[in-house]
């Protein structure tokens, strides 16, 4: 879903907006905006209780441990900036100047903010039950498996565990990094025996790598019959 799918979603032009108007494009100087803080907060409280009561009714034999380790994995920041990303929020992004040259469109962090404001923006305009599917359609692609819910995950091992078994191993390269030293973003591509299958990004080369094998995993896994180790099941 591009802009025009997020307006179509979002009928409240006001409240979109400033969805997207991150505090430092609100608190430059000449500007009189408002900021997203108050709607990514709404929007938080909103999506905890959508995914509580999705995971409550899908997993009637989970204890309140599993639930709530299943919980944490979904309303992350990895989960919400990989929504956010294939809504293209970032390229809609308000940013001040800064954050502009700081690659602040491509940051986790402002993704996953904005994604609250924009469901804390939809539950405003649309009311809970429109901005509950809109939760569960964004991120069905978590909902709908395992590895999603699975908190602390080292999708590297996972990943090094799947194709060491056909002969073949991932590497990781850093393809590029924005920021200032203090607040760095690093971009890493994952290979696959050499051939370039994916690239991710995170606010550390460690967190970027995880992210990169996160998703191969997810491809390879719709792609493939066989079971990707450890990333189909929760009980293994």
């Amino acid at each position: 879903m591009a802009e025009s799918s997020l307006s179509s979603r979002i009928h409240d032009g006001a409240l979109l907006r400033q969805a997207l108007t991150h505090s430092s494009y609100a608190n430059e100087g000449y500007r009189k905006e408002i900021h997203n803080e108050r709607l990514e907060f709404l929007g938080d409280a909103v999506l905890q209780l959508v995914v509580t009561e999705w995971l409550f009714a899908k997993n009637p034999g989970w204890t309140e441990g599993q639930l709530s380790q299943a919980r944490a994995a979904i309303v992350c920041e990895a989960t919400l900036a990989e929504a956010a990303e294939s809504l293209r929020v970032g390229p809609q992004l308000r940013l001040g100047r800064g954050e502009e040259r700081s690659g602040g469109r491509k940051k986790p962090s402002l993704l996953a903010d904005a994604m609250e404001a924009i469901i804390g923006a939809c539950y405003l305009s649309e009311g809970f039950e429109a901005s509950k599917a809109f939760v569960l359609e964004t991120l069905a692609f978590a909902l709908n498996t395992v590895e999603g819910r699975e908190a602390g995950r080292d999708h590297k091992t996972a990943l090094n565990d799947w194709l060491r078994r056909r002969g073949k191993e991932a590497s990781y390269q850093v393809v590029g990094s924005y920021g200032p030293d203090h607040a760095k973003t690093f971009e890493v591509e994952v290979l696959v025996s050499g051939e370039p299958q994916g690239r991710a990004i995170g606010r550390s080369k460690k967190e970027a790598e995880q992210q990169a094998a996160r998703q191969l995993l997810k491809e390879l896994a719709a792609a493939a019959s066989t079971e990707v180790p450890g990333a189909l099941h929760p009980e293994a």
